[in-house]
């Protein structure tokens, strides 16, 4: 397994491991081991793509996709992947290069991601149609791609750069005879996370990275041949390489989605979604899913347990990019005592920290840093966020390196993990801590009727809360939060939406959020 190869500086030497568990009681260091190590299972392949080679060859005729009025079948979407594989040879695309992927949901965006990696590239995706220039420009300096693969449909939103070659996969018909030459790099993919400085920041992420979640049990939702999984995510977020590496590489069919979300929904026997998207769904529309699998934001409890009934498999799930989509889940039933994230998957580790990295324990709350082979190879150009964010692991010992999720958490004494929040999520309001979460969290399970909600800060003073849909009182949503916490933690204003905003990756648009109350308070004022 590779470890941040992307430019970083020198990484600090890790603490002896017995130096930071010798402040714990024996009971403590040894739950420490047991809760945070995830099962060990053998992966049983090294490249993603070789797994979908493998259907293709078995089953050339079963159906890989579908879009609208056009599908395709694994033998059709492995032979014009070989052909644009070929092509991407001859413009001299070697094993360790990265290969942009600017288009929208498609077949077409199907053969091209699958043609990168037979290249031995890594695809660098982004819906071009939503984007903007600037960070495409953005997106391939930072990945120095040479070439872009999009559609004929979309060639003109592709910023214009030196020395890189647009081409068109569904115009590429020439050569769908040829078989390519079998390469293979060892990133699989780069996404661009959102940056603290505004500019987003290129995340590599190995096959091995991904073969781990995908080909293991859980993180494989148990997917089988037959099976139909929607695409319903946007391309440019790691959870769409749940959606569409975990669907070919079972056998299944990807239900790529148009405008209608909740089409592919039910047409779908497999849901991948963050929360929020999978809100405006309604289970009983859709019978046909037995699996559904959420991450990206934390999951309100009546969701979770409103898609776990009827038998449906429901999975909770947690972990940022850089950890590769997520590297904890649980499998919750409407029957748990709670929801919370889970255990590590297989062949991962997390480890509830202090501030000066040593375990916290049983119990009480940290910062979780995720371990193990999920752990990505770093950032693009930045050694000094890769410095920040990874470090040498002292409990997995030489080599092995762990990275600060930022996500808050603390291990229940069953050994499941309750997710408290982000650290960047954790504001000062008249000088007591808050947690924006917890505040939401009381609002979803609180007030009748919620069915998401979201808290901001506007200023050091004020606190306000968002919840949908838009027939909520807000007199109510301020009561049910006193009677849960502190008087310092209760909004200002409560605004009901008949929705909450989305950002692109269908999380909750906190920026859209915040800019709509300090509208509302203006006017208010005035």
């Amino acid at each position: 397994m590779r470890h941040i190869t992307c430019d970083t500086t020198v990484l600090p030497e890790a603490v002896e491991e017995h130096v930071l568990l010798r402040h714990l009681t024996p009971h403590d260091r040894r739950l420490f081991r047991v809760f945070g190590t995830g099962p060990a299972r053998p992966v049983s392949d090294t490249h993603i793509h070789h797994v979908i080679e493998r259907h293709a060859a078995a089953r050339p005729s079963a159906r890989a996709a579908e879009h609208l009025n056009r599908a395709i079948t694994y033998g059709e979407l492995d032979r014009r992947a070989n052909g644009l594989a070929a092509r991407l040879a001859r413009l001299g695309v070697r094993p360790g290069d990265r290969v942009a992927l600017f288009t929208r949901r498609s077949i077409p965006m199907l053969v091209g991601l699958l043609a990168i990696l037979k290249s031995g590239a890594a695809y660098v995706p982004q819906d071009v149609g939503i984007t903007p220039a600037a960070q495409l420009r953005h997106v391939l300096a930072a990945t120095r791609a040479r070439v872009v693969l999009t559609e004929s449909a979309h060639a003109d939103r592709v910023p214009p750069a030196e020395g890189v070659v647009v081409l068109s996969v569904d115009a590429v018909t020439d050569e769908a005879a040829h078989r390519v030459e079998r390469r293979a790099g060892e990133e699989c993919y780069v996404l661009f996370t959102s940056g603290t400085t505004g500019t987003p920041n290129g995340v590599a992420v190995t096959h091995a990275n991904v073969c781990n979640l995908l080909l293991t049990e859980p993180g494989d939702l148990g997917i089988l041949p037959g099976d139909r999984v929607a695409q319903i995510l946007n391309i440019g977020f790691d959870m769409a390489a749940w959606e569409i590496l975990g669907a070919l590489s079972h056998g299944a069919t990807l239900v790529i989605r148009g405008r209608d979300v909740a089409a592919a929904a039910r047409a779908a026997t497999v849901v991948v979604a963050t929360p929020t998207i999978l809100a405006t769904l309604d289970p009983a529309a859709c019978p046909a899913v037995r699996t559904v699998a959420v991450a990206g934001e934390p999951c309100p409890r009546p969701l979770a347990d409103r898609w776990a009934g009827d038998g449906r498999t429901f999975y909770n799930g947690c972990g940022p990019t850089e950890t590769t989509i997520v590297n904890t889940m649980q499998r919750h039933t409407p029957s748990a005592a709670r929801l919370t994230i889970g255990r590590p998957t297989p062949n991962n580790t997390v480890y509830v920290l202090d501030e000066r990295r040593r375990p916290c324990p049983i119990g009480e709350p940290g910062e979780m840093w995720a371990g193990g082979a999920g752990v990505s190879a770093g950032y693009l150009g930045n050694p000094g966020l890769n410095a920040e964010r990874y470090a040498p692991d002292p409990y997995l010992g030489r080599g092995h390196v762990m990275f600060r999720t930022r996500d808050l958490g603390r291990w229940m004494p069953d050994g499941e993990l309750e997710h408290l929040g982000r650290t960047d999520d954790q504001v000062k309001i008249r000088g007591f801590r808050v947690e924006l979460d917890a505040v939401s969290a009381v609002l979803e399970s609180g007030l009748p009727g919620c069915v998401r909600a979201a808290t901001v800060k506007l200023d050091d003073r004020t606190l306000v809360s968002f919840v949908a849909p838009g027939h909520l009182a807000g007199d109510a949503a301020r009561a049910a939060v006193a009677a849960a916490l502190p008087y310092y933690c209760v909004p200002a204003a409560v605004y009901a939406l008949d929705a909450l905003p989305l950002t692109s990756r269908g999380k909750i648009d906190k920026t859209a959020l915040r800019a709509y109350a300090s509208s509302e308070l203006l006017q208010a004022a005035s």
